[in-house]
């Protein structure tokens, strides 16, 4: 009889997990059951998969169950996925790649799955697609969140026009760089903010760890796409909610997360979920967790101060540039991205929304949905769309990769393109090139049933990390 021979994908197509417990399959196999038909090998470590507590105690195949419980996990659960995807409503469906698609598909294959939609901006992401509304059934994805939790929009408009940007540009220019940080820049005397004495910083052991570096960053930005920026808000809608006439008004527009916190609350339940909810490989990344769970909770909790603690830090920078300015604020609009809601259906069915790259439209909701550094940004009114799971894009969404556009776009393109609208850049790399987005009118024109337009937001100082 020929020697058994494993491969690492014969292991993880039985629903093993990547890593350890993969090699240590195999070695116990090759080691002990090398004379075993692979079939009937197969067969076994499938049974040891599926009744660890059996095998707990054996003698070699216990081995194999001791890799399967890393940090404490005491058991798991194996899931498979539907045959068919729920149906689900796609916005703009041209402009969306492949990738994007399949992961929905996928997503639309869970069986805690309740519906969901994709939104005209989507594109491959990890789990869920960037773009992506994703319904369950009291379960929560944390990927289906996304790393940056409660990453949000912000617009604060104040009574100054367009003039006055136009004769103190270099004035303003001083201001972002004097009172904006990005990356791993803070403030050296950081303000201090009620969401930092929050109990959640005392009773859960993981994210009391995170306090101090939660501290020390509140008030600043994160990399990548995010920005601070002056520009001009052209209010278009005479039954505005703010009181005001139609017309031109300077106003500040943010875009930012709950930074290192935030990002380390996801990959810590992200991996306790992945080791408890045992997907297909194509599906591994949408692993949940239970919300009748402790640990599900938990995460609950851990993702509303995420969600708080992004919303108090842009707060602080409008404050800082409000006070700066000398100017009262007229009004201030936010919304939020990378979240999940507990909302309500159409026909009253419980669930969990979420929103990954997208964001909340219900009737008459305000929202901020950007273009790019030189794009036309939007404020916005939800419609209330059913179809859509109440939501609309969270912006144009990337037409080119980032390794991409940095390989294909040059500065002096970049360049041009700022000189051309007139739009003054401090900081921000090739990677966040307005080429790089997707025509934000096109965006706007597939979600027309989704919200109506009350201003645009045209950028004119644009602050980004460097």
């Amino acid at each position: 009889m020929a020697k058994l021979k494993l491969r690492g994908k014969d292991i993880t197509n039985l629903g093993y997990p990547e890593g350890k417990a993969v090699g240590m399959a195999i070695n116990v196999m090759l080691k002990n059951y090398r004379r075993m038909a692979k079939s009937d090998a197969l067969q076994l470590l499938e049974d040891v998969l599926q009744r660890q507590d059996h095998y707990a105690n054996h003698p070699v195949l216990g081995k194999i169950v001791t890799t399967l419980r890393p940090n404490g996990v005491e058991s798991f659960s194996i899931y498979h996925l539907e045959e068919q995807a729920k149906y689900y409503k796609t916005y703009g469906a041209k402009g969306i790649e492949n990738g994007a698609i399949e992961q929905m598909d996928t997503a639309m294959r869970l069986p805690i799955t309740t519906t969901g939609a994709l939104m005209a901006d989507a594109h491959h992401g990890y789990g869920l697609p960037i773009g992506g509304v994703l319904a369950t059934e009291n379960a929560i994805i944390p990927y289906g969140v996304g790393v940056d939790i409660g990453c949000r929009m912000c617009l604060t408009a104040y009574p100054l026009h367009e003039d006055f940007l136009e004769k103190n540009r270099s004035k303003l220019k001083d201001l972002l760089v004097e009172h904006t940080r990005f990356g791993f820049q803070g403030f050296r005397r950081p303000k201090g903010d009620a969401v930092l004495a929050r109990e959640e910083f005392k009773t859960i052991p993981f994210v009391k760890k995170l306090k101090s570096k939660a501290a020390a960053q509140i008030g600043s930005s994160g990399t990548g796409n995010h920005f601070v920026e002056f520009g001009i808000l052209d209010l278009q809608d005479e039954q505005n909610e703010f009181n005001l006439p139609n017309g031109n008004y300077l106003a500040i527009l943010s875009h930012s997360g709950s930074r290192g916190m935030g990002a380390a609350i996801a990959k810590h339940y992200t991996e306790l979920a992945m080791q408890q909810c045992r997907l297909p490989k194509e599906a591994k990344h949408l692993a949940w967790l239970d919300l009748s769970t402790e640990i599900g909770q938990e995460y609950w909790l851990a993702m509303n101060l995420a969600g708080d603690y992004a919303s108090a830090c842009h707060h602080q920078i409008h404050e800082r540039l409000s006070i700066a300015l000398g100017e009262e604020a007229l009004f201030t609009v936010e919304n939020h991205h990378n979240f999940a809601w507990k909302e309500q259906l159409a026909d009253g069915t419980e669930v969990i929304v979420h929103r990954k790259g997208a964001t909340p439209a219900g009737k008459g909701v305000l929202g901020i949905i950007p273009g790019s550094m030189t794009a036309p940004g939007f404020v916005v009114r939800g419609k209330g769309n059913a179809a859509s799971v109440f939501s609309a894009s969270h912006g144009a969404g990337r037409q080119l990769s980032r390794r991409k556009a940095k390989n294909s776009i040059t500065r002096h393109e970049l360049k041009k393109v700022l000189k051309t609208h007139k739009v003054d850049l401090i900081g921000g790399g090739l990677d966040e090139a307005p080429i790089a987005y997707k025509n934000i009118h096109e965006v706007m024109y597939a979600q027309r049933d989704l919200v109506e337009v009350i201003g645009t937001f045209s950028p004119k100082i644009v602050r980004m990390a460097d």
